[in-house]
């Protein structure tokens, strides 16, 4: 059966879900590459990050400030909606003809639901490869609750596949026969120049320039084991079965590490938030929780419409 009309008042995903659960979990933040060159993958939406995004020049302030806004849509209760529009409102300038002439625009449902799939699997992944793992059924609970997650953003369902085997079908479909390689695909796996994260930003310069390829080799590396594998052949990439062996090891080694991260350290600043609300611990009237002043953007670009730039 096809989705239900969209509702014009979507009821935000709560402590209950599943995606609650996974989402704003800090691990995700292992399948960043993942998730970027998955999403520049996208004809049109790799046109228009190389048109218009400065991910390249700051890669971690991006990445961190817009975790905020994402992780709300999941996370802010009876504001959430009000967050997605906001998300919605920092994609509608973003448009333009590609190096191939073709026209894009990152609210093109098909574009912008792209966008919002590679946040499901990421979901996913996170569960299954670094966390407990998921049955049939809770595959199935965490589709249903990123159709509800795609509707706080007003858009159309038309673009969404209506079960959890259609999704599987569209994933295999868009992997094997939509993603392509472009520039800035590959400009996400560069991990050559990698800057210096922001945790670790007392460590000197020398320092980090020292450390970094054993930082971005093994980043590269669980990346590519957890794409597609037709992504991996038509990036060019091999994997072995010793390489899933390892890549298996790994996840159960951050998963056993996990345990010992104290249950308050474990979520994002927004979803942490959202938590504590949930709990009671947090007034269901107190401000979001806004990025940190040093995520911000460039202060000439502060003002762009398509930035999240909280007065902070």
């Amino acid at each position: 059966m096809p989705h239900a009309p969209e509702d014009p008042a979507p009821e935000p995903l709560g402590p209950d879900s599943l995606t609650w659960k996974y989402f704003g979990d800090w691990r995700g933040v292992l399948l960043a590459p993942w998730a970027g060159a998955m999403q520049n993958m996208h004809p049109q939406l790799g046109a228009g990050v190389a048109e218009h995004s400065r991910f390249f020049e700051e890669r971690w302030q991006r990445l961190f400030r817009s975790l905020y806004p994402i992780g709300g849509v999941v996370y802010d209760g009876p504001r959430a909606a009000e967050t997605a529009r906001r998300v919605r409102g920092y994609h509608r300038t973003v448009r333009g003809t590609d190096a191939q002439g073709r026209p894009y625009h990152a609210l093109d449902p098909e574009v912008f639901y792209w966008a919002h799939a590679t946040f499901f699997v990421l979901t996913l992944l996170v569960a299954d490869r670094f966390g407990p793992g998921l049955t049939q059924a809770e595959r199935r609970q965490l589709f249903d609750e990123h159709v509800q997650w795609w509707r706080m953003y007003g858009m159309t369902t038309r673009p969404v596949p209506r079960t959890w085997e259609e999704f599987c079908a569209y994933w295999d479909r868009m992997a094997a026969d939509v993603l392509e390689d472009n520039r800035a695909t590959r400009d996400v796996l560069d991990l050559g120049e990698l800057a210096k994260p922001p945790a670790l930003r007392l460590l000197p310069d020398a320092v980090w320039r020292l450390l970094r390829p054993a930082v971005a080799r093994p980043m590269l590396w669980c990346t590519v084991g957890l794409f597609p594998p037709a992504v991996r052949k038509r990036l060019g990439y091999a994997w072995t079965v010793r390489d899933e062996v390892r890549l298996r090891r790994f996840g159960r080694l951050v998963r056993l590490g996990w345990r010992l991260v104290p249950p308050s350290r474990r979520y994002h600043p927004r979803a942490r938030a959202g938590w504590e609300r949930a709990a009671g611990r947090r007034a269901p009237g107190a401000p979001a929780v806004e990025t940190p002043r040093r995520n911000l953007p460039p202060p000439a670009e502060r003002d762009s419409p398509t930035h999240y730039s909280p007065p902070v």
